[in-house]
């Protein structure tokens, strides 16, 4: 009973750990690009290889955790979960020791980790998946439950075809959310989202954070981290002749308080010159955005074409964002951080809509020009 209960869960666990993110292919892989950059594993050879490698992670995710979910081949599954376990755990152990990659994308954008909450699931899933594959030892002796013997178990070919379908479905979602949009969407600029209310619930209740100075005494060589307001106040610190000196690269910026918590924070939009236009972009009536994270990867015919229909469709305002000032040839180019811009696009380019700062419609530029 118990057994059977724990292997049910860490199935489900993996199931819903793998849905996530497969429902949403590429922005998992644009959290893998994060780990080939070069302050994590130094790896960028691999960032062309984001999203196939994203799609085997997923796959064997899934595909484990629903064999897992049926008992089939339990002895392989168990070693291959347990295997996959040890290497998420490498991954968030890694990101949290060197404070790296501050979110790991374990639950997508459904559920939100630390490093060391995701380490922390990681390790306990694993003493989990130990202790079924102990409790289970036992039937791994016995014959898998579809042989090619002459007396077929129905139920073990029944599993397959579960399997089979349950692959089918999942292969359907993942080609969804990699040719157009996720089909169901967990970001916090999903259809409906008010923009400008988030602005002013952010605004409202804003995050706190203080500056800690890492001091190291000349004469000690004693080292002590002091807050801003401290230092300041203490005029032993920095009086002159003081034998305290701030060590260069060793300041930490620290969370006092938390305020509200919203993607949208990083919605900021400027023009080349560095003038912030966001405010004027969620009061218009009517605002159409088109998006690029990779404006060298644009083709120039679909960049033409999208910039021939958003100029036809009555908007207040028309721009074109991307992390490049001459990326569009047509209408105005504003600039926009490529990491908040993969946030809101999964595409390049893409197309936002925006009424009264609320998000109306949003399309891949492919999906929108037909």
């Amino acid at each position: 009973m118990i057994k059977g209960l724990l292997r049910l869960v860490i199935a489900v666990i993996f199931i819903l750990s793998g849905f996530v993110k497969a429902v949403d292919l590429v922005g998992f892989s644009f959290k893998m690009e994060e780990y080939f950059a070069p302050n994590v594993f130094d790896m960028p050879f691999l960032e062309k290889f984001a999203l196939p490698l994203s799609i085997f992670v997923v796959v064997l995710e899934l595909l484990l955790g629903f064999m897992l979910l049926l008992k089939l081949k339990l002895k392989f599954t168990l070693s291959a979960l347990i295997a996959l376990c040890i290497f998420f755990g490498f991954l968030t152990f890694y990101s949290a020791y060197y404070n790296v990659v501050t979110d790991c994308g374990c639950f997508g954008d459904a559920i939100k980790f630390t490093p060391w909450q995701s380490f922390i699931k990681d390790i306990v899933l694993l003493v989990g998946l130990i202790i079924v594959f102990i409790l289970y030892r036992k039937e791994f002796k016995k014959k898998d439950d579809y042989t090619f013997t002459s007396k077929k178990d129905p139920s073990g070919t029944f599993k397959y075809i579960l399997l089979g379908i349950f692959s089918l479905v999942m292969i359907y979602i993942m080609s969804q959310g990699i040719m157009h949009e996720p089909l169901i969407d967990f970001r916090d600029y999903k259809i409906g989202t008010d923009i400008k209310g988030e602005k002013e619930k952010i605004n409202k209740n804003p995050s706190e954070y203080k500056t800690f100075y890492s001091l190291k005494n000349e004469k000690t060589g004693e080292v002590k981290k002091v807050n801003q307001d401290d230092y300041i106040k203490k005029t032993e610190y920095w009086a002159e002749g003081s034998p305290w000196k701030i060590e260069e690269g060793k300041n930490e910026s620290v969370l006092i308080k938390e305020g509200y918590k919203s993607e949208i924070v990083k919605f900021k939009i400027e023009d080349p010159t560095g003038m912030e236009v966001t405010d004027e972009i969620i009061h218009a009536p009517k605002a159409i955005l088109v998006f690029s994270y990779h404006p060298k990867d644009i083709s120039p015919e679909l960049l033409k074409q999208v910039e021939a229909k958003v100029k036809t469709q009555g908007a207040n305002i028309v721009y074109g964002v991307s992390t490049e000032p001459n990326t569009f040839k047509t209408i105005k180019n504003m600039m926009m951080d490529g990491t908040a811009i993969k946030t809101i696009a999964r595409s390049n380019p893409f197309v936002l809509i925006l009424q009264n700062g609320k998000i109306v419609d949003k399309q891949p530029a492919k999906d929108y020009v037909k």
